[in-house]
């Protein structure tokens, strides 16, 4: 009976995360002027994957992706003035917006970057 009950509680946990599946447009200013980012996540229960373009790193793989309730977690790698650089994302689903943070991964000294992405229709 008991193995039930945390059954049930862990279905009803994932039908509250927010279903970001599908294309979204992100854009940010950054130090040097505005950039945009594209997303396309794919949601399996509360594993997030999919990808994500942007001009200045190209396109990149959604890794160790999650979503729980309200808030979604995920990192790329792509390359950036030819290095590879990984970059942790954190977010906010509200409604038909996201609003993210992104990170370097190890700290590595930059700033924290806030994304506002919009579903794309």
């Amino acid at each position: 009976m008991k193995r039930l009950a945390v059954t049930t509680i862990v279905f009803a946990l994932a039908a509250f995360a927010a279903d970001i599946s599908g294309a979204w447009k992100a854009t940010a200013e950054g130090p040097n002027g505005s950039m945009e980012r594209t997303f396309v996540f794919k949601v399996d229960g509360t594993k997030v994957t999919g990808e994500t373009t942007s001009t200045m790193m190209g396109k990149s793989t959604i890794n160790d992706g999650k979503i729980d309730g309200d808030t979604v977690t995920f990192t790329i790698t792509g390359s950036f003035g030819g290095n590879e650089v990984k970059l942790n994302y954190k977010g906010k689903v509200s409604g038909n917006e996201i609003h993210f943070t992104s990170e370097m991964a190890g700290g590595g000294g930059g700033q924290a970057i806030e994304w506002t992405a919009r579903k794309v229709r």
